[in-house]
């Protein structure tokens, strides 16, 4: 297929033939795949711990002897569920006390919502030809990470995609 020059939409010159399998497969038949590590605030834990985790990382970052590619990416944070749930039970308590306690949280909520909260999602992205080379990455990888106390997970079509 032919791409267009100029052309104004991504899809036409972003070499993507798919995303299946937790994994974006390229025109040139190469896989990209990688894991999402979950966010963890370190620095509200004690200085030697800190520094404890900042050297495990190192480790498990010098293991990586691959091209990859390292992404923090915000996304809003979106907890209208989350007021609605609050405003129910506000309607539905009767004790003062409580629906006091229960508007401080919508309050507090609704601040959150104003402010543009973002929550900071990180990927570690790579790739090759030969899928079980991808997956015993991904594998060392979770495992690394988990060693220093950091959840992981091989990325979703949906991460993917974003």
């Amino acid at each position: 297929m032919a791409k267009k020059m100029g052309s104004k939409y991504t899809t036409d010159f972003v070499p993507i033939k798919a995303i299946t399998n937790g994994m974006i497969v390229l025109d040139n038949n190469q896989k990209v795949t990688g894991i999402k590590v979950l966010p963890k605030n370190i620095f509200i834990l004690e200085s030697d711990v800190q520094a404890a985790i900042i050297n495990n990382l190192r480790n498990v970052y010098n293991t990586i002897d691959y091209e990859f590619w390292l992404i923090c990416a915000d996304r809003p944070v979106d907890i209208n569920l989350y007021l609605s749930q609050l405003q129910l039970l506000y309607n539905n308590v009767q004790s003062q006390i409580k629906r006091k306690l229960i508007l401080e949280d919508i309050n507090k909520a609704n601040m959150f919502m104003n402010n543009n909260i973002v929550d900071t999602e990180y990927y570690i992205l790579f790739k090759d030809k030969d899928q079980d080379l991808l997956q015993k990455r991904v594998r060392n990888l979770i495992n690394g990470f988990a060693s220093v106390g950091l959840s992981s997970k091989q990325t979703n079509n949906e991460d993917l995609r974003i």
